[in-house]
């Protein structure tokens, strides 16, 4: 096999497991090559992967040693892409009752959650997540969207369990959107204890939706490793949550005047891409 032809396999082989060393011996065994032909194709494709900063190929010596493939993105492109989200979501046709913002097509665009999948998965690509959990039903594309870069499971928590899961754990939580006290569940085997957590979302007003994901992570012995959503309303009332991340935020909406005012939010801030 060609070089040429090993790099486009190995290439797609290693971003399709994220996060998952792989052994040289793996590579010289599949494509009949060398160890030091296979140490030269990893290092075409590390150099390339930094100068476009697109992701971090990792290696790790000693016996039980390999590479690793981690979907990062650099600034410039988190920058470019947060801005023109921004945009969009300045759009006033958008505003919905409640001061809800219409973000379903964003959430509906494969190419919108896979920069948004890697772009929470560069916030955290270090953090050792065991799993993305999201409550139905908005923030289910975006946890799957994230898990896959970080790949690792996600779980969905539901307002009302269905029989085919099985046994729940059901947390109480105020819901500071409909300003009522809300109960969400989650099976008993979807997350395992201990596990360190992820929260996703896709719109957060007060925080409520999200305390109640936090409850249910503690209910299950884990740990929240970060709480981020797509989009916050940083104008409506005083947040429930403290430590969060938005990667657009939302300062103004008065339908009245057919007006959204969208910045991009401190996920340019709060993530660290000095690793290229």
């Amino acid at each position: 096999m060609k070089r040429s032809e090993r790099l486009v396999d190995m290439t797609k082989y290693l971003m399709e497991r994220p996060h998952t060393l792989i052994s040289l011996p793996f590579f010289a065994k599949r494509y009949d090559a060398a160890k030091s032909s296979i140490s030269e194709d990893l290092a075409i494709l590390k150099h390339t992967l930094a100068a476009n900063q697109d992701g971090i190929l990792e290696t790790i010596a000693g016996a039980a040693g390999g590479v690793r493939y981690i979907p990062y993105l650099g600034q410039g492109h988190a920058e470019k892409y947060l801005t023109d989200l921004a945009s969009r979501i300045e759009d006033p046709s958008r505003i919905l009752p409640g001061n809800f913002v219409y973000l379903s097509d964003v959430l509906s665009s494969t190419q919108d959650l896979r920069l948004i999948g890697s772009l929470i998965a560069t916030r955290y690509a270090y953090s050792h997540i065991d799993a993305v959990m999201t409550v139905e039903t908005k923030g289910i594309p975006l946890a799957e969207a994230v898990a896959r870069y970080l790949n690792v499971p996600f779980v969905t928590a539901r307002k009302r369990s269905k029989v085919t899961e099985g046994a729940t754990v059901s947390v109480n939580y105020i819901s500071s959107s409909l300003e009522r006290v809300s109960k969400m569940e989650l099976p008993t085997r979807a997350l395992a204890k201990g596990s360190n957590v992820l929260i996703i979302d896709d719109f957060m007003k007060g925080g409520g939706t999200i305390t109640g994901m936090e409850q249910l992570v503690r209910e299950f012995e884990g740990t929240v490793a970060g709480i981020t959503v797509l989009c916050e309303a940083d104008f409506d009332k005083e947040k429930l949550v403290d430590d969060y991340i938005s990667l657009v935020k939302i300062n103004q909406i008065d339908a009245g005047k057919s007006l959204i005012v969208a910045e991009p939010g401190n996920f340019l801030t709060r993530t660290d891409f000095s690793r290229f």
